[in-house]
């Protein structure tokens, strides 16, 4: 679905329904941004559009009106810094109709062209009073943004607001479940080199932080390379005395 060709009655309710169908379909996350960017674009006719989304004490630039490949997934910004940084830190929308860089909270990036944009709104992405992210919009020229349109990007940041929540709730799950999986492996390396070496639980895993410095490779990768070693031992082991029994079997 093109934005350009919403219904003229009510393209409002059109594209909140659409987003809402993206969302149901579990869309990926990066999808449902580019969709919120074409759509934010094509309702305020603006030059430049910008989603960022919260991690940890940063915001990261997740999506963009004009191409900048080298900047999107890249760009981080402090809470606190900017006037992107000020707004998810007051949680507040900000509107600046002229002269945005004159902002005693604005911060120029330099490599972007945007910074010298005339006109300036940020608008919090919240999912249950947590801030997850910023929508940006911006006009060459000045441009005076409307109540009515500042709170229908609002709208849209409620909606898009709690699925990055759930995207980044799945990740922290999606992050423990690893850590989980490379702790056991280690764990099981560990009891190889202490049943091979006849050494201490401790001194196998400095053995394996050794190494793993040494290789210059995780842990976890070490770490399967002794228990895949150890297989390829114990298999072989295992055919040499099927071997042994068979050939005794047969005398």
């Amino acid at each position: 679905m093109r934005f350009a060709t919403l219904s003229d009655d009510n393209p409002e309710v059109d594209f909140l329904h659409e987003i809402g169908s993206r969302m149901a379909a579990a869309d990926p996350l990066h999808e449902v941004l580019a969709q919120v960017v074409e759509f934010t674009a094509a309702l305020l006719r603006c030059d430049s559009c910008f989603v960022y989304v919260r991690e940890d004490d940063q915001l990261v630039l997740r999506a963009s009106k004009n191409p900048h490949p080298e900047v999107v997934d890249q760009l981080k910004i402090l809470v606190g810094q900017g006037i992107t940084g000020w707004v998810a830190e007051h949680r507040e929308a900000v509107a600046v109709p002229r002269k945005a860089y004159e902002d005693p909270r604005f911060k120029p990036f330099g490599e972007l062209p945007e910074d010298r944009f005339e006109a300036f709104l940020s608008v919090p992405l919240l999912s249950r009073a947590n801030l997850v992210g910023v929508i940006n919009v911006q006009h060459r020229l000045p441009h005076t943004y409307t109540r009515r349109q500042v709170r229908l990007i609002s709208t849209v940041g409620f909606l898009v607001g709690a699925e990055i929540e759930g995207a980044r709730l799945e990740s922290e799950v999606s992050l423990l479940s690893q850590q989980l999986e490379a702790r056991k492996i280690v764990e099981r390396a560990k009891g190889i080199l202490q049943r091979e070496l006849g050494i201490s639980e401790e001194d196998a895993y400095l053995t394996l932080q050794r190494q793993s410095r040494q290789r210059r490779r995780p842990m976890k990768e070490v770490a399967e390379a002794i228990v895949l070693s150890d297989g390829v031992r114990r298999g072989q082991a295992q055919v040499v005395r099927g071997a042994s029994e068979d050939a005794s079997a047969c005398e």
